[in-house]
């Protein structure tokens, strides 16, 4: 007989797929099942049926039919299937309906049958369903297929609003075939309730990971069930779940002595209560915190600060009622010693006493992000690199008092260890000259990434590039005013570059690509021009003469042609692995040839808006170029 999974040894995880490593034509060949057909759901209780079972032959000759087990009715069917007593039992008779498939997944295992499967398979296979594929009859087949070909480990379930057809019936379902389920995440599905997760807490006692997205109707009940049924819990993720609560927390708090990490956004019933309290209890195991658009106070900042000793990654976003006092304590508590990476979003109580406060008591910062921190500044900044001599990457994005002159400071400040500097849309950076000299530069940074920060000038950019000699990682975005007079300079004073992103810099000519390309020809490996208007096929021509080691490049709404991609395509020292040619008018059907040769190495390229290229071109391409995916 077929079996439930058509199994081929290949259980890695594509998104998008089904469930079963064959095509979906392979589908019908085990579950003859319609897309069409309404979703049978097993009753809590079975109904009793008064209806007289033939059991005589002369009584089906009457009728004028063959006797079939299909006239059993459910009940009767569930205590025969309750009997099989193999796995593969159970799936060849899945084969034969959905009414079979579903009555099989009701049945729950008894203990002694739970452990051997947990025994005999490591739960190895990961299944994602999405959208339309998402529906119980999938759940039931996952939970059936499974369990003879190493036990469900990873289960991710996505729905589409009303588009998803996941109720309590599919968990109950995987609940009881999937004992060795160890991470369920569940996003969007307004369908399913406490009761399917209840089955899933009584069931899967291995589970160690917890997503829950959109669920309007998952209350505490239910994540109280989980902490008391799942204590190897490690991690746990909460979001957009208007029915979940302080209760929830404080159990897992409790029940769950293993917990590394949680994340809790936009829940408008957990305050500082469950905050606190899941925080205090976890103190000894809590590794990664992170908590978004929450009503918790300073209080909850400060309980952070005095139990958080063994954590190392928190991020705080959108706290609105958390003021600069919340901050400062949090820091001056003095207990974040191994915390290593700190983001801060949209957060008002960040200032600068409070920044520095933080610098204080996080003295293994490493990693540093600010996001749309308005009341941050230069002085801030800099008592906060004075503080965090660790720090080796700063990211500050929509901070507009910041100017250059805390720039600066924080890399002299940090000259032996910071790695990398982001600076996006900082209004703040104007170009302008500082008044006292520079002391150092002999800075260790090795990124740097201005995007759409439209101060950012000649001066600016030169007093960086004086700091920075070892850059290897350079991002320029959306810097209308950058010329090539501007980047020559910093481009000379860099001793070899490896990626280079300058998309959206509209003055840059082909001068600056030429100087790019002779001064680091023998160690970039990616270069990125898209929007870039005023680069031709000089620059291309460059690019293939001096870069030796490139596999990828963008010339993406440049003024590149035909020939230009004929000198690439020519190049001795072809590497390419990705080439961007979108919106590129000046590359038509002659570039066939070309393609075709840059082809051989090729694993992406994009031709989209080069509306210049016949179809019947493009159709050969893709013919020939089989092995790369090409983008239209």
């Amino acid at each position: 007989m077929p079996t439930l999974l058509n199994y081929t040894g290949d259980d890695e995880f594509h998104s998008g797929c089904f469930f079963y490593s064959t095509s979906m034509e392979d589908f019908t060949y085990f579950l003859p099942i319609s897309s069409r057909m309404d979703v049978y759901c097993q009753p809590s209780k079975r109904v009793r049926t008064n209806f007289r079972i033939p059991f005589d032959r002369n009584d089906f000759e009457e009728e004028g039919k063959n006797p079939s087990i299909d006239d059993l009715p459910d009940e009767c069917l569930f205590e025969i299937f309750k009997r099989l007593q193999s796995g593969k039992s159970r799936s060849s008779c899945a084969c034969v309906s959905k009414r079979w498939l579903m009555l099989l997944s009701s049945i729950r295992r008894d203990n002694e049958d739970r452990g051997d499967q947990e025994l005999e398979n490591n739960g190895y296979l990961t299944r994602h369903l999405e959208g339309k594929k998402a529906t119980d009859i999938r759940l039931a087949a996952i939970a059936i297929g499974s369990i003879n070909h190493g036990g469900l480990g990873k289960l991710s379930v996505k729905g589409m609003n009303s588009i998803c057809r996941v109720t309590n019936v599919g968990l109950t379902s995987i609940a009881y075939g999937c004992s060795t389920l160890r991470a369920l995440s569940l996003w969007n599905i307004a369908s399913i309730s406490d009761e399917g997760l209840l089955e899933i807490a009584k069931e899967c006692h291995l589970l160690e990971k917890f997503d829950i997205c959109q669920c309007p109707l998952i209350s505490n009940r239910a994540l109280i069930a989980i902490a008391e049924g799942c204590s190897n819990l490690t991690v746990l993720s909460i979001e957009s779940c208007p029915n979940i609560g302080n209760e929830g927390l404080q159990a897992i708090g409790r029940s769950c002595p293993k917990l590394e990490s949680i994340s809790i956004k936009d829940c408008s019933l957990i305050g500082d209560c469950g905050v606190s309290s899941l925080i205090s209890s976890a103190c000894s195991s809590l590794h990664k915190v992170k908590l978004q658009a929450l009503n918790i106070t300073d209080f909850s900042l400060a309980v952070i600060g005095h139990y958080g000793k063994v954590l190392t990654h928190l991020t705080l976003c959108s706290l609105k009622n958390v003021s600069e006092k919340g901050f400062w304590v949090m820091g001056n508590a003095q207990a974040l010693k191994l915390l290593i990476s700190l983001t801060i979003t949209s957060c008002q109580g960040v200032t600068d006493v409070s920044l520095g406060a933080i610098g204080n008591g996080c003295k293994s910062l490493k990693q540093m992000c600010f996001r749309k921190c308005s009341f941050i500044s230069d002085d801030g900044l800099q008592a906060f690199s004075k503080a965090t001599r660790t720090l080796e990457v700063l990211q500050l994005d929509d901070c507009n008092r910041i100017t250059i002159s805390g720039i600066i400071g924080s890399l002299t400040n940090h000259e032996s260890n910071l790695k990398s500097l982001v600076l996006v849309k900082c209004s703040g950076i104007k170009d302008t000259t500082l008044q006292s000299p520079l002391l150092s530069c002999g800075s260790s940074l090795r990124w740097l990434s201005i995007r759409n920060c439209t101060g950012f000038g000649a001066a600016s950019l030169a007093l960086v590039g004086r700091l920075c000699p070892q850059l290897q990682h350079l991002d320029l975005v959306g810097l209308y005013s950058l010329t090539d007079a501007v980047l020559l300079p910093l481009l000379e004073s860099c001793e070899g570059l490896v990626k280079v992103n300058l998309s959206g810099c509209l003055n840059l000519t082909d001068e600056s690509i030429h100087t790019l390309a002779r001064l680091h020809g023998a160690t970039l490996q990616l270069v990125n021009l898209d929007g870039c208007r005023k680069i031709t096929d000089q620059s291309l021509v460059a690019i293939a003469d001096n870069l030796l080691v490139l596999n990828e490049l963008d010339v993406s709404n440049c003024a590149v042609s035909d020939c230009g991609l004929i000198a690439l395509s020519l190049a001795r020292h072809t590497n390419l692995l990705i080439l961007s040619l979108a919106g590129c008018c000046g590359i038509t059907s002659r570039s066939l040839p070309s393609l075709e040769r840059l082809g051989k190495t090729l694993v992406g390229l994009n031709l989209k808006g080069c509306n210049s290229i016949s179809s019947s071109s493009i159709e050969v391409l893709v013919e020939n170029l089989w092995r790369c995916d090409i983008l239209l």
